[in-house]
């Protein structure tokens, strides 16, 4: 009862969208876990801390019939940091897009995914999530990785033989805090158990008078006792004086148990430059995790994960206030965690 007054109270508030719209739904996730970390160089760090499996997010979606195979939709998305109850000052931080759908695709504005994100989590066995996330490895940031403001997407219809893809441009609009204009695309083919596909994009870089280049290929194939994953990724840099390439893999599984899964993953970074003062470094990752799911919405899960850096890298099995600090130098990131996850 409590749960449908506040569903009510919320969606009260957007009344004015809900009216114009065929449904309008109310969801999310709250993932908390019970997390321990340590890295070399510095005290470890015990902390209720979130996103173990899934991130924690409250969204609104809609849609409304046109007609004519016609519809319009959106989606409003905002991360949620579930172990203190604050929300993050860009309240709409994980997706704020309207589309309009049909027979030709989709075309979809606003603050999106991109194209070249997609791979490495669709085909890492911890979704990019927790500390068993794959892009831990990683050493060289796409200016632009997760998300873009601005954008314009285009995807493709679903019904073209297994065929998919998405487009997108996104505008830096001559402000010297957002990143250069990205220009990405994706396409991928997926029928039964095998599903592959290829992503690019080039992005400029305003502040250092450079651009950014971005390649991946990932997939999965389901032999049932277990699904395995895996991609390669390469990002190149050529800004200010400064250039460097990081070619990066992630080779994972899952392996269904009755209402349980097994998940394991491997991950490795090569980071290559001209400094010269610099060495080129290399970061590794292994990580297993378990999954009981008590229901569709509900499950506990554990993960534990290791990072063994060389040469200048630093990098860690997690972020922000899991941890007192980063790793020293070619040192180690250990960390275990225990976990529940709801959705609704």
């Amino acid at each position: 009862m409590k749960k449908s007054l506040l569903a009510l109270a919320v969606l009260g508030g957007f009344a004015g969208v809900a009216s114009a719209q065929s449904s309008v739904t109310l969801y999310g996730t709250l993932d908390l876990s019970a997390k321990y970390v340590k890295n070399d160089g510095s005290n470890r760090r015990v902390s209720l801390s979130q996103d173990g499996i899934n991130s924690s997010q409250l969204g609104f979606r809609g849609v409304e019939d046109l007609g004519g195979g016609l519809k319009a939709s959106f989606v409003l998305l905002s991360g949620v940091n579930a172990d203190t109850g604050s929300a993050n000052a860009q309240f709409w931080n994980r997706r704020a897009t309207v589309s309009l759908s049909g027979g030709f695709g989709e075309v979809r504005l606003g603050r999106d995914y991109t194209p070249t994100f997609w791979n490495n989590t669709v085909f890492d066995a911890f979704g990019t999530n927790g500390l068993g996330d794959s892009t831990h490895v990683q050493q060289l940031a796409a200016a632009t990785f997760v998300r873009a403001n601005n954008s314009i997407g285009y995807f493709l219809p679903s019904n073209i033989g297994g065929v998919y893809g998405q487009f997108m441009a996104a505008a830096s609009e001559g402000a010297a805090t957002n990143p250069g204009r990205y220009l990405g695309g994706r396409i991928g083919f997926a029928a039964g158990p095998f599903d592959v596909a290829v992503a690019y994009a080039q992005q400029r870089l305003d502040l250092f008078d450079g651009k950014q280049k971005v390649f991946n290929i990932g997939g999965s194939y389901d032999l049932g006792v277990v699904k395995l994953l895996g991609y390669f990724a390469q990002d190149k840099v050529d800004a200010a004086g400064f250039i460097a390439k990081e070619n990066r893999y992630s080779i994972s599984g899952v392996v269904p148990l009755g209402q349980g899964e097994i998940h394991a993953s491997y991950s490795h970074s090569k980071l290559t430059n001209d400094l010269g003062f610099t060495d080129d470094s290399k970061v590794g990752q292994l990580a297993l995790g378990y999954v009981y799911n008590l229901s569709k919405r509900t499950a506990v899960y554990s993960t534990v994960s290791r990072v063994d850096n060389n040469g200048a890298a630093r990098n860690s099995v997690t972020s922000g206030t899991a941890q007192t600090a980063a790793p020293t130098a070619d040192g180690k990131s250990t960390g275990v965690e225990f976990g529940l996850r709801h959705f609704f």
